[in-house]
């Protein structure tokens, strides 16, 4: 055996350190090993600095690094500059959009995330692309794509920091952690809404509490059998807690028996299935829309008079109110009429039996700018209507008397005719047969067969569900974009006349076909009648314009092949949809 040269020690340790570089260079995927100190990569956070590698660049701007690795691919991703070119975007509220029209103002603002510079390998996709992607994901699809990868994940979890608004909805099987877990990921939060299936109680509303300092508005939805056990108290505790907060809206408040509201910054509170309150104590000198709906349960024992007393006293700026109870009566309205309001502008009192044309004289004497009245329910009749017309000509444009049995054809018909601004009317259940205990059933009943003629200018929607002993109509409404003829099953298609042109939605259930036929027929009339889609053509000399005829026009739009298809398709489309 020949003697080996003998190497020095130095020369050994940087021929050993060569060849040790040149195989990690070499090595691309399966390594289980750290790249830079080579011990094992699981559990191992190396703190040497990243090798030396020649930079080529991956795309055209700038890039900055980001940790990203795939399960089995380990990806390397080279800092080519320190400063890097950030897009402005403006008009920007929150990061969770997963809407279906996604317009400018539902964009997040990526300047403060560093997206726009990040690259991922070994795809080479952008973070910018990413997060248009993952930000159309509900929160259940955003938390699935976190497990994809590492980039994957840092980009989940800045959107999660950085989203203002969120909807959940909560699955009946959920565990406690659930909802906590969610919000933690979001300390930003502002809008929450949660749709429960599963029982609502204090835990969940403190974990809120706790994990959402910023949160401004809040909306606690129940469906199918979730019992919402929050009480008066601890209702009230959370809203004194949360000072920031300015809408609370929450459903299934049965389990309230009483509560006491301080806050100086709620402006919109709503709380329905409400019964048997004790105490109602509303210490809101900010607050502009309330809305209270109680359950039509027997045996309430709730005292509406001292309420409406106690929100005269601490709650001055009201603008909307909103109370839906079978123990509203004349008396609950001489006491609302007595705190006047000064900035009142909608006024909605539901199911109220006892309120009579009396309560609509001092509601008409007392708040002369209303835009909105809803008396649903009540027992007023044609002379309360020309009450309402004699005071509000210049201000109401939002009129709601549906359920009220003792209105007829002729009182709404003045009602139209003397409230120029009127938008919305809603006369469901009016001209009704009394008789019909089901408006669905058909009465031909002679004795209370009613006719309406309605001719307005601003009407936007009209509702005449139920009007059962209805059996002819005539509107003549050129703004009219929305028409409700449900369950009138004694319309006659021959006493039918819609002159609306701008007709968009009919709802027709339960009437006859042949009226549904009649008014298909009629609305398509309307439009042609309304749209011109003639050409116009200039004389040799200029002086004078002609319109050519129907039918070479026709023919010239079918047989010309340059002619593109989408506009002949947005002329022969429907442009009224009839729901029956």
């Amino acid at each position: 055996m020949q003697p080996q040269p003998h190497i020095p020690p130095a020369t050994a340790n940087v021929a050993i350190s060569a060849a040790l570089k040149s195989q990690r260079a070499r090595k691309n995927r399966g390594s289980y090993s750290c790249g830079r100190c080579g011990q094992p990569k699981k559990g191992h956070v190396c703190h040497l600095p990243p090798l030396d590698v020649p930079s080529t660049p991956i795309a055209p701007e700038p890039v900055t690094s980001i940790a990203a690795a795939a399960s089995s691919t380990r990806s390397t991703v080279v800092s080519l500059s320190s400063a890097p070119l950030r897009q402005s975007f403006t008009n920007l509220r929150r990061a969770l959009s997963f809407d279906d029209d996604v317009d400018a103002r539902d964009e997040t603002d990526l300047t403060d995330l560093s997206l726009d510079t990040e690259i991922v390998q070994p795809g080479r996709f952008h973070a910018v692309g990413l997060w248009e992607v993952l930000k159309r994901l509900p929160p259940s699809g955003l938390l699935m794509a976190a497990r994809v990868c590492k980039g994957w994940r840092e980009t989940a979890r800045k959107m999660w920091k950085a989203a203002e608004e969120l909807r959940i909805r909560v699955p009946k099987r959920a565990q406690i952690g659930y909802v906590g877990s969610l919000l933690q990921k979001c300390p930003g939060l502002v809008t929450l809404t949660l749709k429960l299936e599963s029982d609502f109680d204090a835990t969940t509303l403190a974990c809120i509490a706790f994990s959402c300092p910023n949160l401004e508005v809040l909306e606690i939805l129940t469906c199918g059998a979730a019992v919402n056990r929050i009480s008066g108290d601890e209702l009230g505790r959370f809203v004194s807690n949360k000072r920031g907060l300015t809408s609370l809206k929450m459903e299934g408040c049965s389990n309230l028996g009483g509560f006491s509201l301080t806050s100086t910054s709620l402006s919109t509170l709503w709380l329905s299935d409400l019964h048997s309150l004790s105490k109602m104590i509303f210490n809101c000198p900010n607050l502009i829309e309330i809305s209270l709906e109680f359950s039509q349960q027997e045996g309430d024992s709730t005292d509406l008079v001292t309420m409406v007393d106690g929100l005269g006293r601490t709650c001055t700026r009201l603008q909307n109110i909103h109370i839906a109870s079978l123990k509203l009566s004349h008396i609950v309205v001489l006491a609302l009429t007595a705190v006047n309001f000064r900035c009142l502008r909608m006024l909605s009192l539901v199911l109220g039996i006892d309120i009579t044309d009396a309560s609509v004289d001092a509601i008409s004497s007392s708040y002369t700018n209303l835009e909105l009245l809803d008396l649903s329910g009540s027992s007023i009749t044609d002379t309360g209507l020309g009450m309402i017309c004699d005071v509000l000509p210049d201000t109401l444009s939002k009129l709601l008397v549906a359920l009220c049995p003792n209105i007829t054809s002729s009182g709404i018909q003045f009602a139209t005719a003397q409230l120029p601004l009127l938008e919305l009317m809603d006369c469901g259940m009016t001209v009704s047969d009394p008789n019909s205990d089901n408006p669905l059933t058909p009465q031909k009943t002679s004795g209370y067969n009613q006719k309406m003629f309605i001719k307005h200018k601003r009407m936007k929607k009209l509702s005449l569900w139920g009007c059962s002993s209805l059996d002819a109509l005539f509107l003549n409404c050129p703004e009219l974009k929305d028409l409700n003829l449900n369950s009138c099953n004694n319309l006659q298609p021959e006493s039918l006349v819609i002159q609306c042109p701008k007709l968009e939605i009919v709802h027709a259930s339960g009437c006859q076909k042949l009226l549904t036929v009649a008014i298909r027929k009629q609305v398509s009339e309307n439009f042609a009648a309304g749209e011109n889609h003639m050409t116009r053509k200039r004389l040799a000399d200029g002086s004078k314009r002609i319109q050519a005829p129907p039918s070479l026009y026709q023919e010239t739009r079918e047989d010309d092949e340059n002619y593109p298809a989408k506009k002949r398709r947005k002329i022969e489309r429907e442009v009224c949809t009839i729901i029956d």
